[in-house]
């Protein structure tokens, strides 16, 4: 492949004789971020391809999760790169308001101090310091793993120019009614001390207690089971179905509440399932959602019965207990008075906790700020189904139209200081203000500013386009918006897209941020377990990298990259990736020392072997699935068709095929070193993307070029005279060094059968004659260790295959009886095996009754024997006579 875009000079053939990653690697990054190769350029006039990274948190380590999505954002974006593309990776980091706080809050602690010691101002600015020292260590291990993004710029989710965005976007929201504040139900999290959304709720089994409360007295008895009798302090109704006969002449009755001096309503609501349980619900409005909706129906007062913390803050017995200590106070002062009619323990639940501290959540009557979802849910949906945003893999599409198109209204504030603060001013005599970021807040006494911030997902939820300047007109915007590809896991398809689609959308006039979403399953151990802490199975693929090197860990992460499926991977699997990057360059060591060249056009094909013409037809045909895979996000597939091309076809036969030719030297030597020098050109190009720093230092080894980051993406070779459309092919070369590998494939089947050793020569005479393989004697004998003929030969064992016949004589190599004792052995069991599998399959009885799956196996087996019995006969007659 010819090259016009970079400098060059003479390749250099010196190449040390093993690959260390550790001394390439750290110095080939820093030359490629040094030169600009990453810095992309929004007055160029080359097609724009950008991709902005998931921001990790600030308070992040590089993990495998990372690791994976960064090797397929990278293997995207450099390939686009070399396609010719304006290629932009853009960084950035999230300030992750409650993972940031809790650090913070810890380092305090272990001062003996808490943050209202420090006031909010003060501690905003230690949270600073504390970015500042520790945050973004995950941004320098991204460097070690390759990751060409356009460090020049990196954003933060709380630098000048994203607040500005994010000010505007609430102002925006606000004059368009769409953020409003209202008292809801919300999930809160007493040892965080502020709101959290649904989906940063995670649900597990835990093990509890289910008890059932007599309500009432006589013919007045209702009978409720709860899990969280404390709550009961809190209930204002009991709630039953309409049509429920049983508790007719009770609706709109008053029933006397347990433990206390107040009467509460029986209601009728078609929510209460008349066949679970009792078919009779408490209703405590303000510490349930679906109690909330049932007391809104029925205009129930909220009775709010716990403060921020989980403590009791209602009626003298139970005041001041923490609501795990109030739930067995309660349920032992019910107990004494005879209301408690059954009990459960234990009684495994669903129970959510806070994703950040594991604490479990209480639901909450709280007084929060909103966005109304629902138009920006429908444009979110919509652009989706007219084809302007795709989803891949397209069967994921289910799970986003489930969520986008059932979505609440979203809580947006939370009780935190480290964030962007609500811009909203209250006035002394109530008004209420939203300011943008071009507005003067109002002044004067009485007016203070919300203390709430913004849940975290706010501004991140504006990351493709306030990265770019929004909401300025900036260049960058015009050039690079809307992205092409986000690349992120199918488990923030609710955290994260839903969110950016909805703002992108809205603030970008119908464009959507992206036009693919890329979903990729999670990374998980070798046996397809979760990695947690827990399990002590979490790997820091840092390191792997130390072990390996950082391209054995991409390219395996590469190879389990199956879209919208989860990742297994083990040590094992990387090195032998690590194996992988030594072939490519053991290979590469060989080509340059046998006169591999890039220079000049390709001979014409009548001065090449068939070997030389099979495997630039094997080229050919690599580069188009390879292209295909990259265009449908199938890296797995991509990355296997790589391996089986460099491993099986380049290295295990094409060089081994040649060694022939490049050790007789003379001008077929010189054909077979330009098709080579090719061969591997092409071959490091198209594994680049993947695995970056090997294939740069063997291909400027190879070219003397400049860099492969910028070298051309490599499109189908042509030959001289033998053009085509898709380039190159040659199906009559690919036929007849298939019959090659055939012979060569059989015969060390059979060596390996008779217990020869790889490197046992044995003498044989090849029958060749009237077929193609003649031309390919000298290779077929060198990959199979055979001697000529000589005096005195005996063919001992005779193989015919792919038209030709290849004679061995064994005496001397096996124990001839020992071998044939074996193998009668082997084929008497076999024998058996199939008698007894046609005797099953004679039985209609047993047909009759048998499940087809066991039929099917049977069937197998009886296949298997017959293929077994056949092959165990053709090795006895191949064998000498005792």
């Amino acid at each position: 492949m010819t090259e016009n875009t970079q400098t060059t000079s003479a390749p250099n053939s010196e190449l040390p004789t093993q690959y260390a990653p550790a001394e390439v690697e750290g110095k080939l990054y820093e030359r490629w971020v040094e030169r600009g190769y990453f810095t992309a350029d929004p007055a160029s006039e080359k097609p724009a391809y950008t991709i902005v990274i998931p921001p990790p948190n600030v308070t992040g380590s590089l993990h495998l999760g990372h690791a994976f999505q960064h090797t397929l954002m990278d293997a995207l974006t450099r390939r686009k790169r070399m396609q010719g593309f304006e290629s932009l990776w853009l960084p950035g980091m999230d300030h992750a308001g409650i993972a940031t706080q809790n650090k913070v809050e810890q380092q305090l602690a272990e001062e003996g101090k808490s943050r209202h010691d420090l006031g909010r101002e003060e501690f905003v600015e230690r949270v600073w310091q504390w970015k500042e020292e520790y945050g973004g260590k995950i941004l320098g291990q991204m460097r070690r793993l390759g990751d060409g993004v356009d460090w020049s710029r990196e954003r933060f989710t709380m630098d000048e120019g994203l607040s500005k965005a994010v000010q505007t976007i609430f102002k925006k929201l606000f004059d368009d009614g769409l953020i409003y504040r209202a008292e809801r139900i919300i999930n809160w999290c007493p040892r965080c001390l502020t709101a959290i959304s649904d989906i940063e709720v995670e649900y597990q089994e835990d093990a509890g207690e289910l008890v059932s409360i007599k309500y009432g007295e006589g013919e007045d008895t209702l009978v409720v089971a709860t899990t969280r009798a404390e709550t009961m302090l809190g209930d204002t109704a009991i709630a039953v179905h309409p049509d429920d006969e049983r508790y007719k002449h009770l609706v709109g009755k008053l029933i006397k509440l347990p433990l206390t001096d107040r009467s509460i309503p029986v209601v009728a609501d078609t929510h209460v399932d008349p066949e679970f349980g009792t078919g009779c619900v408490k209703v405590t409005p303000a510490h349930d959602p679906n109690d909330f909706a049932i007391g809104q129906r029925h205009g129930l007062p909220n009775m709010t019965i716990m403060d921020e913390h989980g403590v009791i803050t209602v009626h003298g017995p139970f005041l001041g207990l923490d609501r795990y200590e109030a739930r067995s106070a309660v349920v032992g002062a019910l107990r004494q008075q005879g209301r408690i009619v059954a009990e459960k323990r234990p009684y495994m639940h669903s129970v959510g906790h806070c994703s950040r501290c594991s604490t479990t959540v209480e639901p909450r009557l709280s007084l929060q700020w909103w966005v109304k979802v629902e138009t920006l849910a429908k444009a979110a949906g919509d652009a989706v189904r007219d084809g302007r945003v795709a989803i891949h893999p397209q069967e994921m599409e289910k799970r986003y139209f489930d969520w986008v198109d059932n979505l609440n209204d979203w809580c947006i504030s939370r009780q935190l200081w480290w964030g962007h603060r609500i811009p909203v001013w209250y006035g002394p005599d109530g008004e209420v203000v939203c300011v943008g970021p071009d507005d003067e807040a109002p002044t004067g006494e009485g007016w203070v500013q919300d203390t709430d911030v913004l849940d975290t997902w706010f501004s991140s939820g504006l990351w493709p386009f306030s990265t770019l300047g929004w909401p300025e007109k900036t260049p960058d915007l015009a050039k690079f918006y809307s992205t092409d590809v986000l690349v992120t896991g199918h488990d923030i398809i609710f955290f994260w897209v839903a969110r950016m689609m909805m703002f992108g959308l809205y603030a970008m006039d119908g464009e959507p941020p992206f036009k693919t979403i890329a979903l990729t399953g999670l990374v998980r151990d070798e046996r397809g377990k979760k990695m947690s802490k827990s399990f002590g199975n979490v790997v820091d693929p840092l390191d792997w990298m130390d072990k390996y090197g950082s391209d054995a860990v991409r390219f395996t992460l590469a190879k389990g990259a199956n879209p919208g499926t989860d990742v297994p991977i083990g040590e094992d699997w990387v090195q032998a990736s690590s194996k992988f990057a030594n072939k490519i360059w053991n290979a590469t060591r060989f080509a340059l020392m046998n006169g591999a060249t890039i220079e000049g056009d390709l001979p014409p094909a009548e001065q090449m072997s068939a070997t030389d013409r099979w495997i630039l037809s094997r080229l050919n045909k690599t580069v188009a699935q390879v292209d295909a895979y990259y265009d449908d996000f199938q890296f797995a597939k991509l990355s296997e068709a790589l391996y089986h091309f460099a491993w099986d076809e380049v290295f295990d036969w094409y060089v081994e095929l040649s060694k022939t030719t490049f050790f007789a030297g003379g001008e077929q030597a010189k054909v077979s070193g330009r098709v080579l020098g090719e061969v591997i050109d092409v071959m490091l190009r198209l594994l680049h993307p993947v695995v970056p720093f090997v294939t740069e230092t063997l291909w400027t080894t190879l070219t003397g070029r400049e860099s492969l980051v910028i070298a051309e993406w490599p499109k189908a070779v042509s030959v001289p005279g033998a053009d085509a459309p898709g380039g190159f092919r040659d199906e009559a070369a690919e036929a007849e060094v298939g019959s090659v590998q055939a012979v060569v494939t059989e015969v060390r089947r059979f060596r390996k059968e008779q217990g020869l050793q790889d490197g046992q020569k044995v003498p044989a005479r090849l029958d060749l004659a009237g077929t193609p393989l003649a031309a390919h004697e000298a290779a077929i004998r060198q990959l199979l260790r055979l001697q000529p003929e000589g005096e005195g030969f005996s063919a001992t064992a005779t193989l015919p295959v792919a038209g030709a016949t290849v004679a061995l004589d064994l005496s001397g190599t096996i124990d001839v009886a020992a071998e044939r004792k074996r193998l009668s052995k082997d084929l008497v069991a076999a024998e058996k095996e199939k008698q007894q599998a046609e005797a099953k399959l004679g039985n209609e009885a047993f047909i009759a009754k048998a499940p087809d799956n066991v039929v099917d196996k049977i069937k197998g087996r009886l296949a298997k024997a017959e293929a077994d019995i056949a092959r165990i006969q053709a090795q006895l007659d191949a064998l000498p006579a005792a």
